[in-house]
């Protein structure tokens, strides 16, 4: 039988030692970084010049002065100043192993003896084809969800999903999404996320209709949510092509809400024949579960379902009844060989390794993590760090006096002392972390000292 020379590169003996050499040799180098650093001050100018060079050329300024250096370990990152920086942000999600994890250096080492640096969904190669693969295996698992389309990034995932319920619906405009979303960035994501900021000087095309999400202060909250989706509907009956969810709201304050929310409001879709859509763009991977819609036990509703952040890419994965018509969706890029590889080695060790499941490592992260919060809360912080809570590796809690000048001098406060953060919410605005799935008890106390002297310098 004939081999393939594809299959010599992926096979050869002496390109597998050598990946294992080079992630022995970035180990070894990165071995010297065990913890948050302060900045060099011989180093500093040269670092402030990068920054400062970005900001002139973008035309806008970095939020936090981070360039990083190209080398982290776990949790850790080393920043172009020589300091280092404890990473519970991992650039808003996307590195979910944390940093220089053996699995993503090999993928990508594995990537980089193919043919091709970018696939596309005219010419795939393998690595789309295993992904692709992949992500159908975990959607189907205890959904309707039997199929993906592979893009470069979670808004085109979302931009996606809504031209096949647009599609499905006959051309339906109106979308119901929930109060304080956030859908991405293009001209028509921003349509759907809440919050005029993010669209300014945008023309307004009242295609988005909102109902308010759970509210646990609120004992009428279930009931408050249903009414105001029938009045949306009795408004626009057969005009509106999906209703859209984010099953923990990120950018809103990483809001969460029980089961018990979401069926009341998904039974009326269904029974008015509208295409119930999960946005994971954020969640995959980080509940405890592939899906958190999994997590929530509503799988049996979800008919189209967006990804992205952890996968290295996005994915738009939907319903046979959903399957949308030749032409509707298709562009010249799947996914750089790098990006698709890694995406298939990252869930395989997530599925692998003991991460999922209710006593799986993302489970206890959750609980350590959280229980850190509401220590410091409860001594030292007393009062300062209220309402820790999220699900999985996605955490957030209202700092200070819970307003928006606190909270972004608390990130500040938090850079300075060696970790990194990130804000959300609208009032208590809070800290959010996206916490890598890898994160070690050490590097959780370490968490905990750099929040405790942030907060105390700031109270």
């Amino acid at each position: 039988m004939n081999i393939l020379t594809g299959t010599l590169l992926e096979k050869s003996e002496k390109l597998q030692s050598l990946f294992e050499q080079v992630v022995g040799e970035v180990d070894q180098i990165n071995s010297k970084i065990t913890g948050i650093k302060p900045p060099d001050k011989t180093l500093e100018p040269a670092s402030q010049a990068l920054v400062d060079q970005l900001g002139e050329d973008r035309g806008r300024p970095l939020f936090l002065p981070f360039v990083g250096s190209g080398a982290g370990r776990g949790s850790y990152v080393e920043v172009e100043d020589g300091s280092v920086k404890l990473d519970l942000i991992n650039g808003i999600g996307i590195n979910i192993l944390g940093h220089s994890h053996p699995v993503m250096i090999k993928a990508g080492l594995k990537a980089s003896i193919q043919d091709v640096i970018m696939q596309g969904n005219l010419e795939p190669n393998k690595e789309l084809c295993r992904f692709m693969h992949k992500l159908v295996e975990l959607g189907s698992k205890n959904s309707h969800l039997k199929h993906a389309w592979v893009t470069t990034s979670g808004s085109m995932a979302n931009e996606n999903a809504l031209k096949m319920c647009r599609q499905k619906t006959k051309g339906a405009k109106m979308i119901i999404a929930m109060k304080a979303a956030f859908a991405g960035r293009t001209s028509l994501m921003a349509q759907v996320t809440d919050d005029p900021g993010k669209r300014q000087g945008l023309p307004e095309y009242d295609e988005v209709r909102y109902i308010s999400f759970y509210d646990k202060n609120n004992e009428s909250s279930i009931e408050d949510s249903l009414s105001e989706l029938k009045a949306h509907i009795e408004a626009h009956r057969g005009d509106i092509c999906a209703f859209m969810f984010e099953p923990m709201q990120g950018e809103g304050g990483f809001n969460v809400a029980p089961k018990e929310f979401f069926v009341p409001l998904f039974e009326l879709c269904k029974k008015e024949g509208i295409p119930i859509w999960a946005d994971e763009i954020q969640t995959f991977c980080r509940t405890g579960e592939f899906f958190a819609f999994e997590a929530l036990g509503l799988s049996k509703y979800i008919d189209i379902c967006t990804i992205a952040k952890t996968i290295q890419s996005g994915a738009t994965l939907y319903s046979e009844e959903l399957n949308p018509r030749p032409g509707l969706i298709a562009g010249t890029f799947a996914g750089s060989t790098a990006s698709l590889t890694a995406g298939y080695d990252m869930l395989t060790y997530l599925s692998e390794k003991g991460f999922m499941g209710e006593s799986g490592k993302i489970s206890q992260v959750h609980k350590k993590f959280i229980q850190m919060l509401n220590e410091l809360n409860e001594s030292s912080c007393k009062g300062l760090l209220r309402d820790a809570g999220g699900m999985g590796l996605m955490i957030a809690v209202t700092p200070l006096d819970g307003s928006n000048k606190q909270m972004l001098n608390l990130v500040k406060t938090l850079y300075k002392n060696g970790l990194i953060a990130f804000g959300c919410g609208r009032g208590p605005y809070r800290i959010r972390f996206l916490i890598p799935a890898t994160i070690t008890d050490e590097e959780i106390a370490a968490a905990m000292d750099a929040i405790e002297n942030s907060i105390r310098e700031l109270a």
